[in-house]
């Protein structure tokens, strides 16, 4: 997981000053891999910023009652700093990247308007591309194409769909999970509709704000080992209890919120009636470790982020 020269823990003080003292209408981003410290960070930015405020941008925080599993921030973890786009949606609530820019930028504007400092804050690639890069999402929709992706979904629970995407889009493919039944169905449907891969058919504009971007950046080993541990805290702290409540208020499987990673592999293990969470903790750990170098992959070649060491 190589990344150009971390910063030293000093410099991001120095770069933050600067920028907000140049920075007309100023978006200050967090990002990086799964338990790479953003949460902690944010908050110690939010601290050196008078009036900062942050806007989620974890796909999986928007969700309500999935608390545990998306390592969402607790209320007196906030230390007083005003949260938005976190506990939004329904788990039942399909969401898009579209849709995402969309509640973002008037999150971010509102702040702005406030005078106060938003700071964009997750790890969410394609969410944070919308808002960084100005994303513009190809709106055609074709409901025969649909409808024959969705039965092709069903033969196989998506196995087919994702390798096509593969092979077409790899760039997409590595974003999207072939359990992602929505986001896999539109990617293919946007590529059979215009004929072109969805990564080029949406296209980038111009930010409207003035960026300043902070990467995590932790050792392979380090982040894997940090993975690890949390993946077991969330398990000690009550994530299956989590889970079973979940299914008590009417949630399964095929709701979107409970595709998060974690969520579908415990669901799963309850309804086979066999739930080993020495078992559940490798097997999402290892998925866990996976996705963050999907994440690294996706941020590797971007000369705007300022990485740091957490």
């Amino acid at each position: 997981m190589s990344v150009s020269s971390p910063s030293a823990a000093q410099d991001w003080q120095h770069l933050l000053k600067n920028f907000l003292e140049d920075a007309v209408h100023p978006l200050v981003v967090i990002l990086g891999p799964t338990a790479s410290g953003k949460t902690s960070f944010a908050i110690e930015i939010a601290r050196e910023c008078s009036q900062a405020e942050i806007v989620n941008a974890d796909s999986r925080q928007l969700y309500r009652y999935l608390d545990i599993g998306t390592a969402k921030i607790m209320r007196e973890e906030m230390c007083g700093v005003p949260h938005h786009l976190i506990d939004v949606l329904d788990p039942k609530e399909e969401v898009t990247a579209a849709w995402y820019k969309e509640h973002a930028q008037a999150a971010i504007d509102e702040i702005l308007q406030r005078g106060n400092v938003p700071l964009l804050v997750g790890g969410s690639m394609l969410y944070l591309s919308a808002v960084v890069d100005d994303l513009r999402f190809p709106s055609n929709a074709d409901p025969a194409i649909r409808r024959k992706l969705e039965a092709e979904y069903a033969s196989d629970d998506g196995k087919r769909l994702h390798e096509r995407l593969t092979t077409i889009d790899p760039e997409t493919a590595n974003l999207v999970h072939p359990h992602n039944k929505p986001y896999l169905i539109r990617a293919l449907e946007i590529a059979e509709s215009t004929g072109k891969a969805p990564s080029v058919a949406r296209t980038k504009g111009r930010s409207r704000y003035d960026l300043l971007i902070f990467g995590m950046a932790c050792p392979r080993d380090e982040l894997a080992d940090r993975i690890r541990r949390r993946t077991h805290s969330m398990f000690e702290e009550g994530w299956v209890k989590e889970v079973k409540g979940l299914t008590v208020r009417g949630y399964g499987p095929d709701d979107p919120g409970m595709k998060s990673l974690g969520y579908r592999e415990i669901m799963g293990a309850m309804q086979s009636g066999s739930i080993h969470q020495t078992s559940l903790e490798e097997i999402i750990a290892t998925k866990s470790v996976q996705y963050a170098k999907r994440q690294m992959t996706w941020w590797r070649r971007d000369g705007r982020i300022q990485w740091i060491t957490p």
